[in-house]
């Protein structure tokens, strides 16, 4: 039971992991899924961008630079529908500005559902069905701390339910799954400088954010130990001018898990370098994040028949994105990026594209995954984005909803 469990668990990226000598996997995957069509488009890349709705995943940082006095957005993504249809992702959003004294309080809630599950033991035999869930909700304040930097805090609680508190006998025993719950918080940093050129004023950016740094999930009461998808993000963007009208944003940004991964040179078996899941579960969370670091114990690359060292494989956790945006009068948006991970690290390489149409009311953007790695399940991964002005409705209201 435990480990059928477990795999529905990771399936979300083990899926997608399935060649990889050495993946990171974590507790509530869910959390690493881009949740909104702006970012999406332009390869999974948001810390360093101009400021949105949705910055509250990416960088909540960037909440401090926005013109607005507040907004909500609401985003919804099928996962992974080439292979099953009743996995999905929601996404809430928002965002109030106190003022640039008192600074700006912002939230969201992440739920995710896994469909209708078939539970079997370890004999194969199914006995009952499950929807399991994972969901998360979050508050963050940010603040200028000078005229072009920002900074954020945020709180996040994560509640993993994936078997509906289902009881299963295994070996005659009885083995009974809870829900696992935990807290982390987020640290992030922003910079946005204008820059005059003849042509109008262009931007550069430049975004950091460490993220889901918390404790680790259990399901079986403390037995297994799972840690959370805490990460470090890091981003540059420049947004240049042509017009008055027509403008170009570019963006380059880093991704690194601060997760150990179950193969480590640490490891007590020093042929293998596999960590027994004692080992594993007896990590903490923050010797977890700096083992991430350092952990790596090299393997031999069957592809490109050579040897590939520790420092060399710790790069390779390292995934990448660069993306693009072009803005005709802050209004119509068309967007293409990429994204790319090694593939022995979990081989999730795709090509986005996107587009969105924003008025000072409400916005809409969209978003479709186009995978260049084979037999990749995200490939025609769709993201959708709806977002409200709260200041443009408020204008509306008191002008007699006259356009």
């Amino acid at each position: 039971m435990k480990k059928i469990l477990f795999s529905i668990l990771t399936f979300s990226f083990a899926a997608i992991s399935a060649l990889a000598t050495n993946p990171v996997t974590t507790a509530m995957p869910s959390l690493s899924i881009a949740p909104d069509g702006r970012a999406a488009g332009m390869g999974d890349a948001g810390v360093a961008t101009n400021p949105d709705l949705n910055s509250q995943h990416w960088n909540p940082a960037k909440y401090a630079f926005m013109e607005s006095k507040g907004g909500l957005t609401a985003n919804y993504t099928p996962w992974l529908t080439k292979l099953v249809s009743d996995i999905d992702l929601a996404y809430l959003a928002g965002y109030y500005n106190m003022g640039d004294m008192a600074g700006t309080i912002s939230g969201s809630f992440t739920y995710f559902s896994m469909g209708e599950v078939q539970l079997v033991d370890y004999s194969g035999t199914a006995f009952q069905e499950a929807h399991p869930n994972e969901w998360a909700i979050d508050l963050a304040y940010s603040r200028k701390l000078h005229e072009y930097v920002s900074m954020a805090v945020a709180m996040r609680f994560l509640y993993s339910d994936l078997n509906n508190g289902v009881n299963a006998s295994v070996n005659n025993a009885s083995e009974e799954m809870h829900p696992a719950w935990t807290m982390a918080a987020d640290v992030a940093l922003y910079y946005k400088q204008p820059i005059s050129l003849p042509m109008g004023e262009s931007y550069f950016g430049l975004g950091f954010n460490l993220s889901n740094l918390g404790g680790k999930m259990t399901y079986d009461e403390g037995t297994t130990q799972n840690f959370i998808p805490a990460n470090m993000r890091l981003g540059v963007s420049y947004e240049l001018p042509f017009d008055n009208y027509n403008r170009l944003m570019a963006t380059v940004e880093c991704n690194k898990m601060l997760v150990p991964t179950s193969m480590s040179k640490y490891a007590a078996d020093q042929t293998s370098h596999k960590m027994s899941q004692e080992e594993y579960s007896s990590l903490s969370s923050p010797w977890g994040w700096i083992h991430s670091f350092c952990d790596a114990p090299g393997y031999f690359d069957d592809v490109k028949n050579k040897e590939v060292s520790p420092l060399a494989e710790e790069f390779q956790e390292v995934q990448w994105s660069v993306g693009m945006e072009y803005s005709y009068n802050r209004q119509f948006f068309a967007r293409a990026g990429y994204s790319h991970e090694n593939y022995w690290k979990g081989n999730r390489r795709y090509v986005t594209v996107g587009a969105g149409f924003h008025l000072s009311i409400f916005s809409l953007d969209f978003a479709y995954c186009i995978a260049t790695a084979p037999s990749n399940p995200l490939d025609q991964t769709m993201r959708f984005t709806l977002g409200f002005d709260l200041a443009g409705i408020k204008d509306l209201v008191n002008n007699g909803w006259s356009w």
